[in-house]
């Protein structure tokens, strides 16, 4: 295989790592501490920088409970577009702290009109 096509496949197989990893709201640690492996070294091969062998991508593909053949053939781009559980839930987050916010200013707009008002009757 040439080095061109060895690192896009490389590159493709760590968007499909990151992908997945994603999908499951874990961090790099979290990857590489069940792998056994530094941080470091699981960027690397997130970002195609190291060569990934079949059994490493056995080992990614278990701690993902998907097939190696899932790993490999997954089309990275497709699933960045569809929203994982992880993403879903950080929408809803979003918008209950925006809704906590509107509260809040109303509590404070209330009790000011019922401050002011107190000041006035006295």
């Amino acid at each position: 295989m040439n080095d061109n096509l060895k690192k896009k496949t490389n590159k493709t197989i760590g968007m499909n790592i990151r992908t997945f990893r994603h999908q499951h709201g874990w961090s790099q640690e979290d990857v590489a501490k069940r792998l056994g492996i530094s941080i470091p070294a699981f960027s690397k091969i997130e970002t195609g920088v190291t060569d990934i062998n079949l059994s490493r991508l056995e080992q990614i593909a278990d701690i993902y409970e998907i097939d190696v053949v899932q790993l490999l053939s997954m089309d990275a781009e497709t699933a960045e577009r569809q929203p994982s559980n992880l993403s879903i839930i950080q929408k809803r987050l979003n918008d209950r702290e925006a809704e906590i916010v509107n509260l809040q200013r109303k509590v404070i707009l209330l009790y000011e009109e019922l401050h002011n008002a107190k000041t006035h009757s006295v």
